[in-house]
């Protein structure tokens, strides 16, 4: 068949001339249309296996995985990831269950999709390298979905992972807090929002500021070195601070989620290696921009 049309080869015969008519040509040219056309398909799905979420993350380290997609909600906090200029250059995994297509294609260069069957999953879970991730946020279709996921994860991420659960209901998060001492959870604050403003206006302007990286002064936090050989007068790190970064130290925590916070310490307060200094600043400040030992 792959001969026809060279000339090199014919049918001299009537018989052979209408069996390479009827069938050797239409056939020849059938099998190949089909070939181009496999090829073609196969192709177009092998590039569009991040774009359709079936792309293997397993190689993937300290990266972020953002479980669950809500329209608005997702690209937000995509948006504020990204804010954050002097942020780890962490790449970003999407995961949910229902998305058919990557849903965030305009931040395509930072973000990746996979869409999963399942959340529980370990092979799924797998795929996402979900035991090598940095940080994970948890912000599932209902709390049941997403208190499921916490407990799958928890004790399967590395040490220095952080993980973020999200809740309606404020008794899964006692629930939660309960169970996985690792997963920092956070629940509506309306209430307390509202009356905050009511009592003290402009105090709703002050939150979001705070939490928001697009516009002026955010919320940061840094850990104090555990290889610090003492500890640190609050006093002189607020002074530090303020002066050599323009950052203004809120509050000192014992631990990664915010355990043993003490808001506004006395200046005589002693700041522990490893403790968390939560701040604000016109941006995040890294530990090789701080000299530690010069400050002891």
């Amino acid at each position: 068949m792959s001969t026809v049309g060279y000339g090199d080869f014919s049918p001299q015969t009537i018989m052979g001339r209408t069996w390479v008519w009827l069938f050797q040509i239409p056939m020849g040219l059938a099998l190949f249309g089909a070939l181009l056309g496999k090829a073609g398909q196969s192709l177009t799905l092998y590039f569009k296996r991040s774009i359709m979420g079936k792309k293997d993350f397993s190689h993937y380290t300290h990266h972020i995985l953002l479980i669950g997609y809500h329209d608005k909600i997702t690209d937000d906090m995509v948006n504020h990831i990204l804010a954050d200029k002097h942020r780890e250059g962490r790449r970003i995994i999407l995961c949910d269950l229902e998305q058919a297509e990557h849903p965030l294609l305009n931040h395509a260069d930072w973000v990746d999709y996979a869409k999963l069957s399942s959340f529980t999953s370990d092979e799924e879970l797998k795929r996402v390298a979900f035991d090598s991730a940095d940080r994970i946020i948890i912000h599932g279709k209902t709390d049941d979905q997403t208190l499921t996921c916490a407990l799958k994860l928890s004790p399967g991420v590395s040490s220095n992972c952080h993980i973020t659960a999200w809740f309606d209901d404020e008794s899964k998060v006692d629930l939660l807090r309960s169970h996985c001492p690792n997963i920092e959870c956070s629940s509506s604050k309306i209430a307390e929002v509202l009356v905050r403003s009511m009592q003290d206006p402009g105090a709703s302007r002050v939150h979001e500021q705070l939490l928001s990286s697009l516009s002026g002064d955010t919320q940061y936090c840094i850990q104090v070195p555990s290889s610090l050989k003492q500890a640190l007068p609050f006093k002189l790190l607020f002074e530090q601070f303020k002066q050599l970064h323009d950052a203004t130290i809120l509050a000192v925590a014992k631990e990664k989620n915010g355990n043993a916070l003490e808001v506004n310490p006395p200046l005589e307060t002693q700041v522990s290696p490893g403790d968390y200094l939560h701040y604000i600043g016109n941006f995040r400040i890294k530990d090789n921009e701080i000299d530690w030992t010069q400050l002891g």
